[in-house]
């Protein structure tokens, strides 16, 4: 999932020796990023360049440069192709491009990011929040915001760039089938305000025109709910293999076993037939937005 314009930015007169991280920094990137910027290095040492030589032929800063070399920031797409080129790296730098993606998701979203881009069916059942892949730019900031401990600029700018990277799920082709249950309390809840929710609101009636996509609302004043055990997500792969995924606190299970999946399906096929139905829920959010 690739990075916006502006965290391209023009060439610094940060110098080569600025090479030392503190130690909280050097602790952020993963082993992936690492190996990424020791290769990259490499490359750029091997053809000759200098920081600043390599930024302007690249258009990145010389501080963003070293960033990527010493695996404390994601080097996007983009980047790593016009690395790959410009230091005659013959597809060594290409082809850890699927990895370096990966290392822009917080470690315990990782298998659950390829498992994503992979599924031909995605079931969600949303408590606490929008789900991710249904959010605004906005709604996002709003959420990653009030994480604690606090997260620091970059890697918020981080998180959010990744996530609006797996939104790129509702131009695949074919398109995979897309289904959601939220608990109305969670389009009740307006994380970031009225202002933010509004917005949030709209983009569930966009993308709940999708023909691909259903979106229902669990009603509070359901008195049964199969869903009361929390959220949780089903992918579908195109094998038929079927995994769910369990997140809380920071932590998630990946659930493979198939009789606990199917007994998980079963729990979600009960959660939608207990919602509105999608043209029930449409209605229920646009008569939400009249309200806020």
């Amino acid at each position: 999932m690739s990075e916006p314009a502006r965290l391209v930015d023009g060439v610094s007169g940060v110098g080569e020796g600025e090479e030392r991280m503190s130690e909280s920094e050097a602790g952020s990137g993963s082993g992936v990023l690492r190996v990424f910027g020791r290769q990259l290095k490499r490359f750029r040492l091997r053809a000759g360049m200098d920081r600043p030589e390599f930024g302007s032929l690249t258009g990145y800063s010389v501080s963003t440069i070293a960033a990527y070399e010493q695996g404390r920031r994601v080097p996007p797409p983009r980047f790593i192709d016009q690395a790959d080129e410009v230091l005659d790296a013959g597809g060594v730098l290409q082809e850890m491009k699927e990895e370096v993606a990966r290392a822009q998701y917080p470690a315990f979203f990782r298998d659950a990011a390829r498992l994503e881009g992979e599924a031909v069916e995605l079931w969600v059942y949303a408590t606490q929040a929008v789900p991710g892949l249904l959010q605004t730019e906005e709604y996002m900031r709003a959420v990653f915001g009030m994480w604690r401990p606090l997260l620091d600029e970059e890697t918020l700018e981080q998180r959010v760039v990744a996530r609006l990277a797996r939104q790129s799920v509702f131009e695949r082709k074919p398109a995979p089938l897309l289904s959601f249950v939220i608990d109305e309390a969670v389009v009740r809840r307006p994380l970031g305000g009225w202002s933010v929710m509004r917005g949030q609101l709209e983009q569930l009636m966009l993308v709940g025109a999708y023909r691909n996509v259903e979106i229902q609302i669990m009603p509070l004043n359901r008195e049964d709910n199969a869903g009361v055990d929390g959220p949780f997500t089903l992918l579908y792969r195109a094998g038929g293999d079927q995994v769910a995924y369990l997140e809380a606190q920071g932590r998630s299970t990946m659930v493979s076993d198939q009789r606990e999946v199917q007994g998980i399906a079963s729990r979600y096929g009960i959660i939608r037939a207990q919602a509105l139905t999608p043209r029930e829920s449409m209605a229920f959010v646009e008569k939400l937005l009249g309200e806020v």
